[in-house]
């Protein structure tokens, strides 16, 4: 196969793939810029978000929203291009948005498809050309004198495509080529192309059935990048015991404590779903980075769940005497039934050995503690999350500090571009990974721009 010369190829032609060739295209028009996908049809994951919806972003969206690598270069990326800005793109796309709880933007029509077509069109109207069912083998380093060995594939896990094999020498990198050579030759399945700039688009390896695999990871590996390990994000958590099942279905508002010493503990708030498995809901996807966080360093962790989490203790206990003073003959069960739903009130007492009808009078005080100290934290006893499988992001990746947040440039193997969720951030249940997809594939995209215009660096 003859490769195919182009300005960028972009790796991946998912959110934070199709918004950085977007994004390039409007700031260097005259570039030719080719994305890549190994599916059949581009987007599986845009719509199965959100329910079929789509959550695009939040209406308030900050660096604490997001875990993994420094919060200052997630901040610089965020204010390049905040929620309102994407609102704003979006709207210029024929693709309005409303408010919905907790902030979550979903476009009006409450349709995924309508946010992916109108990506896939302006990525058209924009001259991206968008090349579908071609898996990518290998990333080349054009002009690299290349050791015995170099093109291995780096380990990384299960996850990653067996077949997949990478050549680079990062320490023969000198900078970007000349207009008219090439930086890199990426060979897919169906034809290779010289690209004189490459975008690192894959995604993590949350969702796979879409497509996300991992092999990103091995591509900026060999290219000389080190890599977080990767666990889960975003995923529901399967728990030991038999307390969860006959509550499958019942949703209400708690507070998770994941504490793994030496530590500090972390507490999340919303809503919790208990499930057949175990828990699921906004607050425990949430946790379940934080609890596979402190399985992967080897730390013991715990996870409760504060059934109460309007109060703490003295707040708990004084309700519950003064409800007794003036209304002795109240069934325990009942007075839960104010601040819980009734089947976890009943299943917490049955728990604890309380009968549901006990009047409030008769619950002596070493009772009364115990009940207290336990609804403020139920053990959540978690044996595993439900995986990569069900998981919404995936927490780790290649190291913000190797990346430049004025242009998502690598600062290990110039030219190498990096967005999205092959990065160490991954952002709260709402909308916030697809912010971060927006926003930097939006600072790629200008720095695509500007390294075109500068092929030597200047005034990059």
């Amino acid at each position: 196969m003859t490769p195919g010369a182009v300005d960028v190829v972009v790796v991946g032609a998912g959110a934070a793939g199709l918004a950085a060739a977007i994004f390039a295209a409007r700031a260097a028009p005259q570039a030719t810029i080719v994305a890549l996908d190994g599916a059949r049809k581009i987007g599986a994951k845009i719509l199965v978000a959100g329910g079929g919806r789509c959550n695009v972003t939040n209406a308030t969206v900050t660096p604490a929203d997001f875990w993994g690598g420094s919060r200052n270069v997630i901040r610089r990326v965020l204010a390049a291009f905040p929620a309102s800005r994407a609102a704003a793109f979006f709207r210029q796309l024929g693709v309005e948005l409303h408010e919905e709880e907790h902030g979550k933007l979903f476009p009006n029509s409450n349709r995924a498809q309508d946010v992916l077509d109108a990506l896939l069109g302006e990525a058209r109207r924009r001259g991206v050309r968008l090349r579908t069912e071609r898996r990518v083998l290998a990333i080349e380093r054009k002009g690299a004198d290349l050791p015995t060995g170099a093109a291995a594939q780096p380990d990384v896990g299960s996850q990653a495509d067996a077949d997949t094999r990478i050549a680079a020498d990062p320490r023969a990198i000198a900078g970007p080529h000349a207009r008219g050579s090439a930086g890199f030759l990426v060979r897919t399945s169906a034809e290779s192309f010289e690209a004189r700039l490459v975008v690192l688009a894959t995604g993590g390896r949350s969702l796979p059935r879409t497509g996300s695999d991992g092999a990103g990871y091995a591509f900026a590996q060999a290219l000389g990048h080190g890599l977080r390990p990767t666990t889960p994000a975003l995923a529901p958590l399967e728990l030991d015991g038999d307390f969860h099942a006959p509550l499958s279905g019942v949703s209400h508002e708690v507070e998770i404590r994941v504490a793994a010493p030496p530590a500090r503990a972390v507490r999340l708030r919303g809503a919790l779903l208990w499930t057949h498995f175990g828990v699921s809901g906004p607050v425990a996807l949430n946790a379940s980075r934080h609890w596979h966080g402190a399985l992967l360093e080897g730390r013991a962790v715990t996870v409760t769940a504060n059934l109460l989490p309007n109060d703490d203790f003295d707040s708990a206990e004084r309700r519950l005497l003064e409800t007794a003073s003036q209304q002795p003959r109240r069934a325990i069960a009942g007075f839960l039934a104010r601040s819980l739903p009734s089947r976890v009130a009943g299943a917490a007492l049955r728990r604890l050995g309380i009968e549901t009808a006990l009047p409030l009078a008769h619950l002596g005080r070493d009772a009364r503690r115990a009940l207290v100290h336990n609804l403020l934290a139920w053990p959540l006893p978690v044996r595993d999350s439900r995986g990569y499988r069900y998981a919404e992001a995936t927490a780790g990746g290649v190291p913000l500090d190797e990346i430049d947040p004025a242009t998502m440039e690598s600062r290990r193997c110039p030219g190498l571009f990096l967005v999205g969720e092959i990065l160490d951030v991954d952002g709260r249940i709402g909308g916030f990974n697809f912010q971060w997809a927006w926003s930097s594939g939006f600072v790629c995209g200008g720095g695509l721009a500007r390294r075109l215009s500068h092929p030597d660096g200047a005034g990059v």
